[in-house]
């Protein structure tokens, strides 16, 4: 990763709204804990719900309006946010609109602060002649600049601490470790020759054929499933009305485990454990790729299928270099995962293909780390657009 350059210590605030359960927030404090752990800068967050930020934070205390963790100052989204006069850089993240009072408070600093609309993630190609443009606001003397993370040069980048890949290859290279790592989880270790799927997803309705499928094959399958919103789906298979964390079931060649909802930390292990990973949304999505495992994108579904064009730019730049087989099978399965096919069918042809795509991911990951993270972007913006 190119690093930032610069080092002057700025104030930062982080303003998020929680949507979709984790999506916003998962986003929003893996870049407060990187500007703030690994940049060294000051960092506030704003929330509107700490108790769905604690799934991901445990040791965060939802009834406190200001708390200290990891180095950046957790505070509730209310009124009064005189402090914002202080910083020198604000993130409206996702177009969660800041509050009358904190644009207010941001015209009347001189220099104003550094205002940043921090975009969704996108493999599209308009983003990047979008990326850091100005906009003014009609009223206040404040300039708002769009910033697009993204999977080329010339956008904000990803996410993406430093340390990271160090930290992923010595867990993968230490059987000892990643033993140990099963056996705290499922009290064993995996079933021998079994492929280890992690499936963390949205609602399905293919799974239950999916999974039988798996039930049936010749290989076994050890199906690692955090809470959320995919157990329902997994429960159905098993005749089950629910299913906890803890839980442990087996069809024939199929082994589930449900785990609770962990850090990210815990899921980032979670995913270098694997051979295979489902992920939904966004962060998890780049976490996937770092993995440098093969994976499958669950798309976060819109209106009129409108995000099967944010789906075919991402499958467009990740399989430009690829096997013309292995591009196929992957094009095939990711789409019939997100709606647009039948997954049952198309799972024979994409497990065929695992071992070459596991090579692409590898060099997909590395192509990716050629460019400058999304804090280190951000820094080197926030010090050159004043």
């Amino acid at each position: 990763m190119i690093p930032a350059v610069g080092g002057t210590v700025r104030r930062w605030s982080l303003f998020c709204r929680v949507v979709d359960n984790f999506g916003d927030i998962g986003v929003c404090w893996r870049l407060a804990r990187t500007l703030a752990a690994h940049h060294r800068q000051v960092v506030t967050l704003w929330v509107d719900d700490l108790g769905t930020m604690r799934r991901l934070c445990p040791s965060l205390l939802p009834d406190l309006d200001a708390q200290q963790l990891d180095g950046v100052l957790v505070r509730r989204w209310k009124p009064p946010f005189g402090d914002v006069v202080l910083d020198d850089v604000v993130i409206e993240a996702f177009a969660c609109e800041l509050p009358d009072e904190v644009l207010t408070t941001m015209a009347g600093r001189r220099p104003a602060p550094v205002w940043i609309n921090l975009e969704y993630l996108s493999a599209e190609d308009w983003i990047e002649s979008c990326h850091r443009l100005p906009s003014p606001h009609p009223v206040l003397p404040l300039t708002r600049y769009f910033f697009f993370p993204g999977f080329s040069a010339a956008s904000g980048g990803l996410l993406c601490e430093p340390g990271l890949f160090a930290r992923r290859d010595a867990f993968q290279a230490d059987v000892a470790v990643r033993r140990r790592w099963f056996a705290e989880r499922l009290g064993r270790a995996p079933v021998a020759d079994a492929r280890v799927i992690s499936l963390f997803a949205y609602e399905q309705p293919g799974l239950g054929a999916l999974l039988e499928r798996w039930a049936a094959g010749g290989r076994a399958v050890e199906l690692l499933v955090p809470e959320g919103r995919v157990v329902a789906d997994v429960a159905r298979h098993f005749g089950r009305v629910a299913l906890a964390a803890g839980d442990a079931l087996r069809d024939r060649a199929l082994h589930v485990s449900v785990l609770p909802f962990s850090t990210q930390d815990e899921y980032d292990r979670l995913l270098w454990a694997c051979d295979l990973n489902f992920v939904r949304g966004e962060d998890s999505f780049v976490r996937a790729q770092w993995a440098a495992r093969p994976l499958v994108w669950h798309i976060y579904r819109q209106d009129d299928d409108a995000h099967r064009v944010k789906l075919e730019a991402f499958l467009a730049r990740f399989l430009r270099d690829a096997d013309p087989a292995v591009a196929g099978a992957t094009a095939a399965f990711w789409r019939a995962w997100n709606g647009f096919g039948d997954v049952a069918t198309a799972w024979p042809d994409f497990e065929a293909t695992l071992p070459a795509l596991h090579a692409h991911c590898v060099a997909w990951c590395g192509a990716l780390a050629a460019h400058q993270d999304l804090a280190s972007s951000l820094l080197n913006f926030s010090e050159t657009s004043v």
